[in-house]
């Protein structure tokens, strides 16, 4: 299960990756409020600098340093024994989560939609533990709110856990015999 776990997370780094591109379709600035503006990550000039990643590097290769990192600390911080408690019904879940990164380099305004109000509460928990970016991102020379998306996608397979659950049940019946 952890190995089919990591290996839809890996498609969620790729797939987050490659949803927030570039494309010429955008518009460059989508909010201002005051001095205060917001550029979507996929036309920022300079990608806020995630905690451990090099700011020497390309935008390109700091934009894929970033979202390996948020991916690989979601991996670690989400407790998919939430999901398994839940009794939720085989398949593939999705947790939609968007966040922001402000001006200090501060993970803000999260907001997400799960299947079930434990999986936001998990995920809000998860997302919310992100340390401070060493880094803003950058649009003409000046610090900006970055808005970032992150769906967290795994697959439930209950024909496992039920049947430990039997086997335990029935260990139990045995010994009480």
């Amino acid at each position: 299960m952890m190995k089919k776990f990591i290996v839809i997370l890996l498609f969620i780094c790729c797939y987050s990756v490659l949803a927030q591109q570039n494309s010429p379709h955008q518009i460059e600035l989508i909010e201002v409020e005051g001095d205060a503006s917001e550029v979507p990550f996929s036309v920022i000039e300079r990608v806020p600098v995630y905690k451990g990643c090099d700011e020497n590097l390309s935008n390109l290769e700091l934009r894929k340093c970033m979202s390996e990192s948020i991916s690989s600390h979601i991996l670690k911080k989400f407790d998919i024994n939430v999901a398994k408690r839940l009794g939720l019904p085989d398949g593939i879940v999705r947790i939609t989560t968007i966040f922001k990164v402000n001006k200090d380099g501060e993970v803000t305004q999260i907001k997400i939609r799960a299947p079930h109000p434990d999986l936001e509460r998990e995920s809000f928990k998860a997302i919310n533990s992100i340390p401070k970016f060493t880094a803003p991102g950058y649009q003409k020379g000046k610090p900006v709110t970055v808005p970032y998306s992150l769906p967290i996608i795994f697959n439930i397979d209950n024909s496992k856990y039920l049947s430990k659950k039997r086997t335990q049940k029935f260990k139990k019946q045995k010994r009480a015999s």
